[in-house]
């Protein structure tokens, strides 16, 4: 598919539609902004063009649900074509830069992070879907998915899915050592891992997972973040972000509970947990399908799920999820600006949560019958109530891969806490615009 290759044009495909109505001296790529939203509302079913679409959903688990939603769009619009692509979530952000920077290979939508979106934005690399059938019923978005979406008053994309970290536990291991309800605090965790470890032969009661994303719950208990939104300040060696590591680094100490700092600690994560292995992990509802796989799980009643425990200072963990974004560069508008609203409808919507088990963004699906039956669903309604909105600084979203080696070598035993968090300190700088280090 041919793509616009000058940043200059792409910049210009970015204003803001409304400006585009405006007549007078609107440009031609505002003006043809215009024509395709035009032709999208009224005339849909005479679009024609190709959608390259980035999924960075799980391939194996939730990537055929995506896929059979293509397949009925292209029925619905059969003279759309969607190149659906795969594309690995780890390194998907950088990969789409480097397209859009280039003004070559960038898809016409993405499955964007929610902390991506305001990266994306503030680059100029995100079409702006204010007042465009994208946007269609968005008065139905739950508030806090739907602000992940905006960057300095304008819109950059819908949000697709929500999620956030909560403890899943092994019912059965925790009926079988007498632990009666899930720990509330983080001594209390570890309290319970050592009881499960002490009754249940061959088990870690929990999984500590080496990934600064994962620290989050820990860091939010403590009352910090790795930005100080009104300082404008990064704040990985703060205090609070201390006291965190020192909590996680504690779950694993006297033989209790295990962490692992390779590559694929969250594949041992998760298969210690679907092989009862392990009796506790955090993770989110997006894992549910795989874990639901596992052997321990055969019997899905045996799947728990709890809010993560609670620091000193508070309780919850990272607002996350997807969004769909449309490339600002994309020579078919008007067939993305439908693709994103089928694909965001709340048939869809509720397609997708009754099949990957994930948390849809509309409000109206939650009263379908196929999500309000939903058990995963329920459980993680208290976690999603409690989660922390991430800050919405363009450029806040890179600092978890920066930080997780420095992390890794902490609970690794190669770094101190202090010299750990230093060195991320020092390498996170310039890492958010306008922000000290």
């Amino acid at each position: 598919m041919k793509r616009i290759n000058s940043i200059a044009a792409l910049a210009a495909a970015t204003t803001l539609v409304a400006t585009a109505c405006g007549g007078g001296g609107a440009s031609d790529a505002e003006a043809r902004v215009a024509e395709a939203v035009e032709q999208a509302r009224q005339d849909p079913q005479s679009v024609s063009g190709t959608v390259t679409w980035w999924d960075t959903s799980d391939a194996t688990n939730e990537a055929p649900a995506f896929q059979e939603l293509v397949s009925r769009f292209e029925d619905e619009y059969p003279n759309i074509d969607v190149e659906y692509v795969n594309v690995p979530f780890d390194g998907a952000d950088d990969k789409f830069k480097t397209a859009a920077q280039s003004g070559d290979g960038a898809p016409d939508v993405m499955r964007a992070d929610v902390g991506w979106t305001p990266t994306f934005a503030a680059l100029g690399y995100l079409q702006p879907l204010d007042d465009t059938p994208a946007l269609s019923g968005s008065d139905d978005y739950l508030s806090v998915p739907k602000e992940s979406n905006v960057y300095e008053g304008q819109t950059y994309g819908v949000p697709e899915v929500t999620d956030t970290l909560g403890l899943l536990y092994n019912k059965e291991h925790f009926e079988r050592a007498g632990v009666e309800k899930p720990p509330q605090t983080w001594s209390e965790l570890h309290e319970t891992a050592e009881k499960l470890e002490s009754e249940i032969d061959g088990t870690t009661g929990f999984f500590v997972n080496a990934d600064s994303y994962f620290l989050l719950p820990f860091v939010y208990g403590q009352g910090g973040d790795y930005v100080d939104m009104d300082a404008e300040k990064i704040t990985i060696d703060s205090p609070e972000v201390t006291a965190a590591v020192e909590t996680a680094q504690g779950l694993t100490v006297d033989g209790v509970g295990t962490t692992d700092t390779s590559a694929n600690k969250y594949t041992n994560m998760q298969n210690g947990f679907k092989d009862g292995s392990v009796s506790m992990i955090l993770n989110g509802p997006w894992s549910v399908s795989d874990v639901l796989s596992g052997d321990a799980f055969s019997d899905a009643d045996n799947l728990g799920v709890a809010p993560v425990p609670a620091g000193p200072e508070g309780q919850g963990g990272p607002v996350g999820g997807h969004n769909l974004t449309i490339y600002a560069g994309t020579p078919d508008l008007a067939a993305s600006l439908l693709f994103v609203e089928y694909l965001n409808s709340a048939e869809s919507q509720a397609y997708v949560a009754e099949q990957n088990n994930t948390l849809p963004t509309r409000k109206s699906v939650y009263e379908r019958p196929e999500v309000a039956g939903n058990e995963v669903i329920s459980a993680f309604a208290d976690p999603v109530e409690q989660a922390v909105p991430r800050p919405p600084a363009p450029g806040a979203g890179d600092l978890y891969d920066l930080f997780t080696p420095y992390y890794e070598r902490i609970l690794g035993g190669d770094a101190s806490i202090a010299d750990g968090l230093a060195e991320a300190q020092r390498e996170a700088a310039g890492a958010v615009p306008g922000f000290e280090s």
